[in-house]
């Protein structure tokens, strides 16, 4: 268990820093920027949610097969999958709370910070991502923990290779086939305390940002 723990550690590492660039990135896009299709772009965006996992892993896999550049890296199961396969389900979560985040800061206070001569970027620090903090945040809980936990769409990308690209999902689900029961439940319980962290919380930000509205 310790090498599927430590492979999905490593998968979460390189996954946070992809949610926050992108995820908040996109999120202050769709919140902020108005253009042609902005709803249609946000529907695909947010349809990993809905899709099940072997529909997503088989379209990365077709994917995939038609870049030359990914086949002949080695792309497919391998690690850079695991990451992949990780975030895809979890990275719309974190969009869709960063578009939350942003709309719901007071545009009046951006711009009379801008009409007293505070540059873009200056206000945007100090005031729009303070104010946007908390509900960025808990998008980040819950987004970490749903890539921590991906099952399917790492399954169908990156396979099941002990020591390889078997996370701890996956580790779980090789113990049930093999019915190792206490394995496969020890692991879970760590997923579940992951789970029921993040939770927490998501709690304790939104109990702050009501006191603070209050």
């Amino acid at each position: 268990m310790e090498k599927a723990l430590f492979l999905s550690l490593k998968v979460l590492a390189f996954d946070i820093p992809i949610l926050v660039l992108a995820g908040g990135g996109l999120g202050w896009v769709l919140a902020r920027k108005s253009f042609p299709g902005r709803e249609v772009v946000s529907l695909l965006l947010l349809l990993p949610i809905v899709l099940p996992p072997s529909v997503l892993g088989l379209y990365v896999l077709m994917l995939v097969g038609r870049v030359d550049l990914l086949k002949e890296a080695g792309f497919v199961f391998a690690f850079p999958a695991c990451v992949l396969g990780s975030l895809l389900p979890s990275l719309p979560i974190m969009i869709q709370s960063s578009r939350a985040a942003f709309a719901g800061v007071d545009r009046e206070l951006e711009e009379t910070a801008l009409t007293l001569g505070k540059s873009s970027w200056n206000v945007f620090f100090k005031i729009t991502l303070p104010m946007a903090r908390r509900t960025l945040l808990a998008g980040l809980a819950l987004s970490s923990a749903r890539a921590l936990g991906d099952f399917g769409t790492t399954l169908m990308i990156a396979g099941n290779i002990p020591g390889r690209t078997q996370t701890l999902p996956l580790y779980i689900y090789g113990q049930v086939g093999s019915l190792n029961f206490g394995r496969a439940n020890a692991a879970a319980l760590l997923l579940v305390a992951v789970g029921i962290v993040s939770l927490y919380l998501v709690r304790r930000l939104e109990a702050g940002a009501h006191e603070r509205v209050a």
